[in-house]
């Protein structure tokens, strides 16, 4: 079989699964069509944005199915009609049994982790909040239960102490990019050898998807945890607190970047100037913040905060 004989089905909605589509598409591989989100509405204008996938495939000149449920039976069957050996799913929906056992080679998933390590919806943001050193991607057919098919092959990076899921994201979508290549290329020459999670040695964990209450900060906890817990949330959906001023509340601080200090803590919560600096005390010491955005203002570095504010006696709660 060769690249032009193998027809494939991709699935994928932002920008995380653009990189391997591209791959496949500039490798030569024969999309036969790309299934994406529909349409959503964004902005003041609440006007209809497409998704990150869809825009490439527009580009590429790929057909395009945003279906609404993908249970629908004219979906099924036009899916059906394509007449694909192959399924690609990164960074989609869970897909119905219908759909993914169709394709005679399998429909195979690139996840954002070592599985079993991270099953679910946020595993790039759940690594870093944890304080992980390591992490990767992973690809895997599907099977009933979310996230727990046969292993295919992993790839694995180092987590530096400060860096931020953004950035552990960007990675992650090229060495995924790789990944995916060299699956399906595994594919067509039939030499894949797949493992149960089960066999992988390592306990399987859930990454469930972050809701707003998951990114308040509460600094009754030691520094490392509210460190890796902001640095897990940048640049988004944002680590967050409210900032209060003489005891009023004043609205949400948003807090995207900080750095640990050896600077003893009075009480969790209580927030120091010196300066251009900004120190907030958690459970055992104090925790500097580098960049955040005020109520009703936009992204900053905190000395630019700090230049133009006239609050006094501030804390974050």
């Amino acid at each position: 079989m060769t690249k032009k004989d193998l027809k494939i089905v991709f699935f994928g909605t932002p920008d995380f699964a653009v990189e391997s589509l591209r791959r496949l598409v500039e490798e030569g591989y024969n999309i036969a069509a790309v299934v994406t989100a529909p349409d959503k509405p964004a902005g003041r204008g609440r006007s209809l944005q497409m998704s990150a996938v869809k825009q490439y495939a527009l580009e590429a000149g790929l057909p395009v199915l945003q279906p609404e449920k993908l249970k629908d039976p004219a979906f099924v069957e036009q899916l059906r009609g394509i007449g694909a050996q192959l399924f690609i799913v990164i960074a989609f929906r869970m897909l119905p049994e219908v759909v993914w056992t169709m394709p005679p080679l399998g429909t195979f998933n690139l996840h954002g982790s070592l599985l079993p390590r991270y099953r679910g919806a946020a595993p790039i943001n759940r690594a870093v909040m944890n304080g992980d050193t390591r992490t990767g991607v992973t690809t895997f057919f599907l099977k009933h239960e979310i996230d727990t098919g046969d292993i295919i092959d992993s790839r694995a990076i180092e987590i530096g102490p400060d860096e931020n899921a953004g950035s552990v994201y960007d990675r992650l979508m090229m060495i995924g990019a790789d990944l995916t290549l060299e699956t399906v290329g595994h594919i067509i020459a039939g030499d894949l050898v797949t493992r149960p999670q089960a066999d992988s040695g390592v306990e399987a964990t859930p990454a469930p998807k972050i809701f707003k209450d998951d990114c308040r900060i509460d600094w009754s906890r030691p520094a490392a945890e509210v460190h890796n817990l902001v640095r897990g949330l940048a640049p988004y959906p944002t680590a967050w607190s409210v900032i209060c001023s003489a005891g009023a509340e004043l609205g949400t601080l948003k807090v995207f970047e900080t750095r640990r200090t050896d600077i003893p803590a009075v009480t969790p919560g209580r927030v120091t100037v010196d300066g251009s600096r900004l120190t907030v005390d958690c459970a055992d010491c104090a925790l500097e913040i580098l960049s955040l955005q005020a109520p009703g203002k936009r992204r900053m570095p905190t000395a630019d905060f700090l230049r133009g504010m006239r609050l006094t006696d501030l804390s974050l709660k």
